[in-house]
């Protein structure tokens, strides 16, 4: 759920509330492609520097580290290790963008 706290002009301050924690916008969000954050930073680090959030890329994450790997572990979060909200986004434009790094089949 999405909550307006301040409204100015075209500037927005809110807070967006998951089942894993509240994110207060706008907020930083770390990108975990394949659900690793570059830079050799782990969760107790974003933590420690109070992230709010990681963003992820479905179609990242299904070509590698792949989907039956992240559910044996338990889902992303638990795979990540990351306790707070998790946003990932569709990976569409990375099934056109990448086209020649795949294979599609019935």
């Amino acid at each position: 759920m999405y909550t307006l706290i301040k409204n100015n002009d075209t500037a927005r301050r809110g807070e967006f509330k998951t089942v894993h924690g509240t994110v207060q916008t706008p907020a930083f969000m770390n990108v975990a492609t394949c659900g690793a954050i570059k830079g050799a930073l782990s969760a107790i680090d974003l933590k420690d520097i109070k992230c709010q959030v990681m963003l992820s890329n479905t179609y990242h994450l299904h070509v590698r580290p792949g989907d039956d790997l992240i559910y044996d572990m338990g889902g992303l979060h638990e795979f990540t290790q990351w306790k707070a909200p998790i946003l990932t986004d569709s990976g569409g434009f990375q099934v056109f963008s990448l086209s020649g790094l795949r294979k599609i089949s019935e």
